[in-house]
Formats: C-alpha cells, structure tokens, sequence
C-alpha cells in the first residue's frame, strides 16, 4: 500500500508540475488587418457569426479558448491543433496572398464545409453553435463562392 501511495504522489507531483508549463496563446493584440478575409470581404452579419464561431479560432491569429485549455497536457493538445489549423488556412491573412493562392484556398474551404468536414466534430462537442444547418451552410458557401469569383474568377 506504500508503493501505490507513492506512486500516487509521484503522478500528483507531474500533473502539478505540468501546469506550469504552458503553450503561447494564438491571441493577437491588434485588431484584423486588411488581409484579414472579413475585412478584406466584408460578409453579412449571420455569414460573419458563422465563420468567427466555426473557422476563426482555429484558422485565424485569434482563437477564443475554452475553459479547459488553462488545463494541460489539453492546453498543449489546443496549441497544437490551432498551429495545425492555421498552417493550413490562416483566415487572417488570406487576403494577402496572390490571387490563385486564395481561389485555391477557398476552393478548399467550399470543398470541406460542403461536405461537413470542417468544422471538426471535435471541435463541434464543446462549441455547439458550430453545428450549422444546411441553410447556413449554403448561406456560407454562397458567400465563399462570391468572393472567390471575385478575387480569382477562373479558379472554380
């Protein structure tokens, strides 16, 4: 029974200690820049909600984290994802990149909304307001597809 309680103090002592070491938090100080897509594409106010619940805390410099993140390794688990997330698609620069960049880009983003792929079931247990409908999913891809035929018109 004394090597389980040491044992036990030992996995206290680590889980402790963990909570000291924490991931940088993807929160930028300065507001959206021109490259930013809403800014650079400004989207109706039910199109905007849906893309800042269900792609900018993964996909921007801003990401609006749950209570549990301040937990880690789960804090660690988040930075991770979000470094991921925004390696593939950063919503906060897309409108710097050249034109067929974006159009591929937003090809992709219609590609994967469409099919439900994103925003990540995962994502979608702890952040319920980014379960979307098939209206606003065709509200959303709508708005894509404008911006797209906007900045790369043969990109389709």
């Amino acid at each position: 029974m004394k090597i389980a309680k040491r044992i036990l103090l030992v996995f206290v002592v680590i889980a402790v200690g963990l909570q000291f070491v924490r991931p940088e938090k993807n929160v930028s100080a300065q507001p959206p820049g021109k490259e930013d897509l809403l800014v650079a594409h400004p989207a109706p106010a039910p199109v905007k909600t849906l893309l800042e619940v269900g792609c900018y805390d993964c996909h921007s410099n801003t990401t609006r984290y749950p209570w549990y993140a301040e937990f880690q390794p789960l804090g660690w688990w988040l930075a991770d994802h979000v470094q991921e997330g925004k390696a593939s698609l950063n919503l906060s620069t897309l409108a710097s990149l050249t034109p067929k960049a974006q159009g591929k880009k937003l090809n992709e983003m219609i590609d994967t909304i469409e099919t439900r792929q994103m925003p990540l079931k995962s994502y979608t247990y702890t952040h319920r307001d980014a379960i979307f409908t098939d209206a606003q999913i065709t509200a959303l891809v709508a708005y894509l597809e404008d911006v797209r035929d906007k900045v790369a018109p043969d990109s389709e």
